[in-house]
Parts: structure tokens; C-alpha cells; sequence
């Protein structure tokens, strides 16, 4: 099990972070805190292996929070939630060793790759004695790969269709994707098979009583 430590003023946000970290094993909550202070103790007393940090609370801002953890030298990692979105504050929590930063509001999908992409992180790192070039690239999800488009593609057109899946809120199909943008759905399946193939998009397929299973494309 991987400890976590929930760090969020606002009661609702916190009951809702409890209940998505619920739903992505092999995670358990060991403690929760609505300041500042409490966040510093109970870290100290629980040992988490990751905190989920906001950056505004009550009495003090996480980032203070952050650099508290970082002086004291304790073992844990952090992933900050928050709505702060400004250059500066991000690049001094990525400077401070911040694995992760999510950005309110966030769906569930996003929760989840940030835990997923921590696990396997945290495993290669409490599993494997020496890591290679390539555990390391893994681990930090570095594709060595040709993402070059295919002879026939247009980059204006792939961000016109990647923009779109980002707005919509729901995973779509080829046809209802290609029926929005008012694009042929050959045209619109062929661009989604390269986004898929590049990892910029993932693909859920759902099978039904008859006929052939339907793709469900969404970022």
C-alpha cells in the first residue's frame, strides 16, 4: 500500500480528493489536514509516502508547507492540487521537487494518471536497486519515439481536433467527433488512430449485444 496524506481547507474538495483516492489502488488514506499546521504535524506523526498539497489554506500557503517538508528533509513526495495557476508559483514547486501539479478543477481521469504515474514511479524506485537510461525514461514517461505526422495529415487540422476533444467533457466517437467539427469521419478516425498511436489521446471501447464494439476517444 502507498500511504497518502491529504492536505485541503475546503470540507466538499476534500471529501470529493477522499473519494476518487478511494478508487485508485493501492492507495490508502493515512491522514488528512485543513491548515497549515496540522498538515506539518500529522506528516511528521503519519510518514506518508505522498502528500496531496493545496496551495491555499487558512493560516499558511502550501508552498510554505512544501519548503517546511523539504527543510525538514522527510520522505515523502508531493503532488500539488490547487488553483494557483501563475508561471512563478509552479516553476518554485517544481523547483522544491513537486512530482505532479493539478490544476482545480481536474476530472477524475487526470486524478488518476497523476496516482498511476506516481506508482510506477514509486515502485521502480523501492524495487529495482540500479535503474537504467530506459527505467529512467519509462518512469518519467519519456517516449523515444517518431512523432512526425503521416504522409497526408495536417498539424492545423490535428490541433483543430485535439482542441475539441479537450472542451468536451464526455469520451465521443469517431462519427460524433467528425459530425461536430463538420469533418468526414474517415478523415477525422484517421487523425485519432495518430493521436492514439502518439499517446496524446486514449481510447475506451465498448462492446454492445450485436455487431462491432464502438471506440470512444477522449484526452
Amino acid at each position: 500500500m502507498i500511504k497518502v496524506f491529504i492536505v485541503e481547507d475546503d470540507p466538499m474538495v476534500l471529501e470529493v480528493n477522499t473519494g476518487f483516492l478511494e478508487k485508485v489502488p493501492p492507495f490508502r488514506l493515512c491522514g488528512t489536514a485543513t491548515n497549515g499546521a496540522d498538515a506539518e504535524i500529522g506528516i511528521l506523526e503519519t510518514k506518508p509516502d505522498v502528500v496531496l498539497l493545496d496551495m491555499f489554506l487558512p493560516d499558511k500557503s502550501g508552498l510554505d508547507v512544501l519548503k517546511s517538508l523539504r527543510s525538514q528533509e522527510l520522505e515523502c513526495d508531493v503532488i500539488m492540487i490547487t488553483a494557483a495557476r501563475d508561471s512563478a508559483t509552479i516553476h518554485e514547486v517544481f523547483r522544491l521537487g513537486a512530482v505532479d501539479y493539478l490544476v482545480k478543477p481536474f476530472r477524475f481521469d487526470r486524478f488518476k494518471t497523476a496516482l498511476e504515474t506516481y506508482h510506477k514511479m514509486w515502485y521502480k524506485l523501492n524495487n529495482t536497486p540500479s535503474l537504467s537510461q530506459s527505467d529512467i525514461d519509462e518512469m518519467k514517461q519519456i517516449k523515444q519515439r517518431n512523432q512526425s505526422l503521416p504522409k497526408g495529415l495536417s498539424e492545423t487540422t490535428m490541433k483543430q481536433i485535439l482542441l475539441k476533444l479537450v472542451d468536451l467533457s464526455e469520451p465521443v466517437t469517431a462519427e460524433q467527433l467528425a459530425s461536430s467539427l463538420g469533418m468526414a469521419r474517415v478523415t477525422v478516425r484517421r487523425y485519432l488512430e495518430h493521436l492514439e498511436q502518439i499517446e496524446k489521446i486514449q481510447v475506451q471501447v465498448k462492446y454492445g449485444s450485436v455487431g462491432r464494439p464502438s471506440h470512444y476517444y477522449f484526452v
